[in-house]
């Protein structure tokens, strides 16, 4: 890393490092790492506590009077009132850390008065720091990162998240995928948001969508999108969206056309287009349900899935052709 860093953001890169040299140690046998539940398919581990601590001593090492607010122990630790408050995710992509899957990241940020101003996403399997600070612009390592130049949405990779906690609405989310995936040319789903949108700043993919996110999944890396000159929002596009549980990151042009996609389906979106929603949502169950002949009934079209105009910017973008194409290798 160079050594014009902010020094705040170097005391961020060192308790990234630290907590990634911990993390990497128990990479080698993840066999032997204690697991245990918060609720169905969400685990935390003896990893993710011991990494966190890490972080949050060489930050409080260094600025005793700042807040915190971790993934794992909340805002237990640090000044309560402090204007300046470090957003944690010691390990984000945990599931894939207990599989041996080389997918996950450690993720600090630091919000001034509830704007975030510093970022550092490690990816400790590829030894990559992610770095941002307001107004300084976006780094991997020591190299600057711009967000992807494609502007038509069916040339884009596209990450996501699943939904995979019980009560996740997995209906909607499935239309929302069906209605992407016919717009793009791929569907992602790495399994960490904080590493899945260092890779929209760096331009290793275009755009990025997924909800129940919380504060820590996105804070750090809603700085590299817009340092690397990308826009990141909720679903309807308001850029104050790391309480709202949703979010959409791109380049202008790409995040302008997913916002036109995803918008009905945000907790924040009109009346009017969360009612097309649920229309949607009423005619595949229907089209699913037996006729009264004891036939299934032919499928009900599916507006959600068909791509539409969308004006991203003032640019119209060209529709996208319903025709039929060869299935690619998702």
């Amino acid at each position: 890393m160079s050594s014009n860093l902010h020094p705040m953001l170097n005391v961020a890169v060192k308790a990234a490092r630290a907590a990634g040299a911990l993390i990497n140690r128990a990479a080698l046998d993840v066999e032997a790492v204690r697991v245990s539940v918060k609720q169905t398919n969400d685990f935390v581990t003896e990893v993710d506590k011991a990494a966190e601590a890490a972080i949050i001593e060489t930050l409080l090492t260094a600025y005793p009077g700042h807040g915190i607010l971790a993934e794992e122990s909340g805002s237990e630790h640090g000044a309560k009132d402090s204007e300046f408050v470090w957003i944690i995710d010691p390990l984000d992509g945990t599931t894939n850390f207990i599989h041996g899957f080389p997918f996950y990241c450690v993720s600090i940020a630091l919000a001034v008065r509830g704007k975030v101003e510093q970022a550092v996403v490690y990816d400790p399997n590829r030894n990559d720091i992610y770095s941002a600070s307001k107004g300084r612009g976006s780094y991997v390592n020591d190299r600057r990162i711009r967000v992807g130049k494609r502007t038509r949405l069916q040339e884009c990779l596209i990450s996501t998240g699943f939904p995979y906690r019980p009560g996740d609405k997995l209906k909607p989310y499935l239309n929302m995928l069906g209605e992407v995936m016919s717009q793009c040319a791929g569907v992602r789903r790495p399994g960490a948001a904080a590493l899945d949108l260092a890779h929209v700043a760096a331009g290793f993919t275009d755009g990025f969508f997924e909800t129940g996110l919380h504060p820590w999944d996105v804070a750090a890396g809603s700085l590299l999108i817009t340092e690397a000159g990308g826009l990141i929002g909720n679903f309807t596009g308001e850029s104050d969206f790391i309480d709202h549980g949703e979010c959409v990151a791109g380049n202008p042009r790409i995040y302008g056309q997913l916002v036109g996609t995803l918008g009905k389906y945000s907790k924040f979106a009109g009346a009017g287009d969360k009612a097309s929603v649920r229309q949607a949502l009423l005619g595949d169950a229907e089209a699913q349900a037996p006729s009264e002949g004891g036939e299934e009934a032919a499928p009900a079209a599916k507006p959600t899935l068909k791509a539409k105009r969308i004006k991203a910017g003032s640019a119209a973008v060209p529709e996208v052709e319903a025709a039929p194409v060869p299935d690619a290798p998702f």
